[in-house]
């Protein structure tokens, strides 16, 4: 009988996780409001999601190589730090190119947070609950899109963006004031050196499925980032309404991941395959419904399940083909998932601009996941060969 509990501290770093995360996708939520004060278009605000991504992808796993010789409850506490200080400038921005460097800055704490933060994680439980421990941590992330997003676009419709952006700093400190109260300095095993590490990226799989994460993932930012102004301005929904639609997808994202994780642990390739394919096919129910506001809702809330039931898979099968790298592998695959989130928001972007307007999102969002399950079958059947027959 396992009656061992998840401790305090990885509470804790939920609650980062969480900031962190609301961080990254509040601005889907905000997106008109922003668009309307500094005069861009929405197109433009929408660009501010892939900075934020293309700041995790590079700086994440520079900085998890760097960051990882330090202290680690440091290290944190620094990366909250900086977490607080681009929020605050995010708030106080008075242009566009300042806003849009704000969120560089802030971008730039999610690969190393999460990465570290997830290595100290496990290292506050015994062997047999390191996934729990993981998987608690990023609940923190889901959390975010539940709560944290609909949450901030509440506060951003009430009281103005710029008090959105002034609440996530807010949480910011209070999980660095929890770090530094609760979170031991030592005790934190080891980093593996960066050599041995490094040597993880010779495996063709670890890249193959990292490639997985990139390709089949873009579809979820390219319309996710953009609901709002879908919402608003072809399915007829108020601004108020989109809080609500958000918390509905929310709800379909935590159904989602779980679905996915039990899923993936029966069948990795199976679920790898239906999950991409379901997760197209709900794009394209979206499409379908834009005229009718109940079949939209509908249709959103099954693409925030078929979407994140897709993250468990790509989680686990990068970490398989690891190795010795596992925590660099790890942090590459929030890399992964923030190149295919940064280049929705370009894509999602461009078509909001174009001539075809935003009707045309979720149709633009499914030419490159059909990429990704071009990859996900070919993957899958070498792993089949690679697997021992009396299995």
């Amino acid at each position: 009988m396992n009656n061992e509990k998840i401790p305090l501290q990885v509470w804790i770093l939920t609650l980062a996780a969480f900031a962190i995360g609301t961080a990254e996708f509040v601005i889907a939520g905000i997106l008109p409001q922003v668009a309307n004060a500094l005069s861009i278009t929405e197109g433009q605000a929408g660009y501010l999601i892939s900075a934020y991504a293309l700041a995790i992808v590079f700086g994440g796993p520079i900085l998890t190589i760097y960051l990882a010789k330090f202290n680690k409850k440091r290290v944190l506490t620094g990366l909250m730090v900086l977490f607080i200080l681009g929020n605050l400038l995010s708030a106080f921005a008075p242009d566009y190119n300042i806003l849009f460097a704000s969120r560089v800055i802030t971008g730039l704490v999610q690969g190393p947070f999460y990465g570290i933060g997830a290595v100290v994680a496990t290292n506050l439980v015994s062997e047999r609950m390191a996934g729990r421990a993981v998987g608690q941590m990023f609940a923190g992330l889901t959390l975010a899109n539940v709560l944290g997003v609909p949450g901030g676009t509440w506060i951003g419709l009430q009281f103005g963006w710029h008090t959105t952006f002034i609440t996530v700093a807010a949480l910011g400190l209070i999980a660095m004031l929890f770090i530094l109260a609760v979170i031991k300095t030592d005790g934190h095993g080891e980093a593996k050196d960066i050599k041995t590490q490094l040597q993880a990226f010779k495996n063709p799989m670890l890249l193959a499925s990292l490639a997985i994460t990139v390709f089949a993932w873009s579809g979820f930012m390219t319309l996710y980032g953009y609901i709002a102004p879908i919402a608003m301005h072809i399915t007829g929904f108020g601004e108020h309404a989109v809080t609500w639609i958000l918390v509905i997808v929310g709800i379909g994202l935590i159904i989602g991941n779980t679905l996915g994780g039990r899923s993936s642990d029966s069948n990795l390739q199976k679920a790898s395959l239906y999950w991409a394919i379901a997760m197209i096919i709900s794009l394209v129910l979206v499409g379908l419904a834009l005229d009718n506001k109940i079949l939209f809702v509908a249709a959103a809330f099954l693409f925030g399940i078929a979407s994140f039931a897709n993250v468990p898979a790509m989680q686990l099968r990068v970490m398989n083909h690891g190795g010795e790298g596992q925590e660099l592998a790890a942090t590459a695959n929030i890399s992964a998932f923030n190149l295919a989130n940064a280049f929705g928001g370009f894509l999602g972007g461009m078509v909001l601009d174009s001539h075809f307007g935003a009707g045309m999102i979720p149709y633009a969002a499914i030419a490159v996941p059909v990429i990704g399950l071009l990859f996900i079958y070919s993957t899958n059947k070498r792993e089949l060969r690679q697997q021992p027959t009396n299995h």
